[in-house]
C-alpha cells in the first residue's frame, strides 16, 4: 500500500515521509484519529515506505520484493495485533488465529475499517473484544527474534484502546526499549481510553478527518456517481466509512433511523410501557450495535440543534433524515441539548463497561421524556 493510493491527508503523509528521509523514525508512534480517517492505511503505507528497497522521492516503489509482500500483507516482518474474543473455533484466541480474515477485510476495504466491521467479519458481533495478555506475550516473543529480511520489524497494534488493562504492563518495557530496528505503530480512535503509561512511551501522530474534496475524490475513485457522492459527502463529516455507508443505504442505516425516530415519538408521548418494550428490544442487540444506535442518536440530536439555531447550511443529513429533523428540531434547544448529549455519551461509556442495557435504556428514555418537554 503506497502513499499514492491514499487520497488526501497530504500534511500527515508529508510529515511521515520526512521522518524517513531525515532518518528520524521514532520507534513507537501513536496514530490517533477518528473513525474513517485512514489511520490504518497510513500506517501500512508508512511501514512499506520504510522497508522499501528502492525508495522514490516521496513514496515506496511498489515493485521491489518487500513492497510486493506488503501489498498483500504477507511480509514476514509485518505483524498485526487487534481485538479478538472467544469464538466456537478458538477458545483462547490470539490475533494470528484470524490473520486470513484480517487480510481479506483490510485489503477489501483499502484498510479503512471500523470495529463493527471487524467484529462482523470474525463473528463476534455480540461480544466485547479485547487485546488480551496472550497477544501481549506474542508481541514480546515475535520481537525477540531478528528481522527476517527487512530493515525494520513492524508491529501494528490496531485499536490499542482495547488493550486489556491488566495485560498492558506486559509490553511497557519492550515498548520503551524495543530491539534495534523495531517499529511500533499504535492506532487509536480514543486517547482517553488508553492508559497513560502507553501514551507516554509513544510519539503522537494526529490524523484528522478527510477534507470534503478529498472524500469526494475517494468516493468517485470507488466508482460512485457524482450525485450520490455529493449527498454522502455533505453529511459524512469527513468520515469515509460513514460516506460509503450512506451511499450504499445499508439495512443498518434504515434500522438506526427507524429506531431513533420511533424512540423519540415514544419519549414525547411519555408511553412508559413502550419504553420498557424498547429497552427489551435494545437488550437483544449486540453491544456494538447498541453503541452504533446511541452514536446515531448523538448525531441526530446534534444536527437538530444546528437546524434550531438557523445554521441549516452546516447540516449533514440525507433526505429522509432532513424530513424528520424539520419536525423534531423545535424540541432540541439550549436548555436540553447538553443534558441529552451527556446522557447519550454516558450511556455509551457504561455499555462499554458491561452495564445492564435494559435498565440503562429505560432510565435514559424516562430522562429524554422530560428533556423533550423543556
Amino acid at each position: 500500500m503506497r502513499f499514492a493510493d491514499i487520497s488526501g491527508q497530504q500534511l500527515v503523509k508529508s510529515k511521515l515521509i520526512k521522518t524517513v528521509t531525515d532518518h528520524r523514525v521514532s520507534h513507537a508512534q501513536l496514530f490517533l484519529g477518528p473513525e474513517g480517517s485512514g489511520k490504518l492505511t497510513l500506517a501500512i503505507a508508512y511501514a512499506q515506505f520504510i522497508n522499501c528497497t528502492d525508495k522514490q522521492n516521496n513514496d515506496s516503489c511498489g515493485l521491489c520484493p518487500s513492497c510486493v509482500k506488503y501489498e498483500k500483507l504477507v511480509h514476514p516482518d509485518l505483524h498485526f495485533i487487534y481485538p479478538t474474543a472467544r469464538t466456537k473455533t478458538f477458545d483462547k484466541p490470539v490475533s494470528k488465529n484470524f490473520i486470513p480474515e484480517w487480510r481479506e477485510l483490510v485489503l477489501g476495504k483499502n484498510a479503512i475499517i471500523s470495529l463493527p466491521q471487524w467484529y462482523e467479519k470474525i463473528g463476534i458481533e455480540k461480544k466485547q473484544a479485547i487485546i488480551n495478555a496472550r497477544d501481549c506475550n506474542e508481541i514480546i516473543r515475535t520481537l525477540s527474534y531478528k528481522s527476517y529480511e527487512a530493515e525494520y520489524k513492524v508491529m501494528i497494534i490496531w485499536m490499542v484502546e482495547k488493550l486489556f488493562h491488566s495485560a498492558a504492563p506486559k509490553i511497557l518495557k519492550i515498548l520503551e526499549e524495543p530491539p534495534d530496528k523495531t517499529l511500533f505503530i499504535l492506532i487509536s480512535e480514543n486517547q482517553e481510553q488508553i492508559i497513560n503509561t502507553i501514551i507516554s512511551r509513544t510519539q503522537l501522530v494526529k490524523i484528522p478527518f478527510f477534507e470534503d474534496d478529498e472524500l469526494k475524490q475517494m468516493l468517485l475513485n470507488d466508482g460512485y456517481q457524482h450525485a450520490e457522492v455529493n449527498e454522502a459527502v455533505n453529511f459524512a463529516g469527513g468520515n469515509y466509512i460513514t460516506a460509503k455507508t450512506a451511499i450504499e443505504q445499508t439495512e443498518d442505516d434504515e434500522v438506526s433511523f427507524k429506531w431513533f425516530s420511533d424512540w423519540m415519538r415514544v419519549c414525547y408521548k411519555g408511553h412508559f410501557q413502550k419504553m420498557i418494550d424498547y429497552g427489551s428490544a435494545f437488550t437483544k442487540q449486540s453491544r456494538e450495535s447498541q453503541k452504533i444506535l446511541l452514536k446515531y442518536a448523538l448525531r441526530m440530536v446534534r444536527e437538530s440543534v444546528i437546524v434550531n439555531i438557523g445554521e441549516e447550511k452546516l447540516v449533514r443529513l440525507n433526505k429522509k433524515e432532513v424530513e424528520f429533523v424539520n419536525k423534531f428540531h423545535p424540541f432540541i434547544n439550549r436548555r436540553n441539548i447538553h443534558l441529552m448529549n451527556k446522557e447519550l455519551n454516558d450511556s455509551i461509556f457504561h455499555i462499554e463497561r458491561n452495564a445492564n442495557p435494559g435498565i440503562l435504556f429505560l432510565d435514559m428514555s424516562i430522562k429524554f421524556a422530560r428533556y423533550i418537554k423543556m
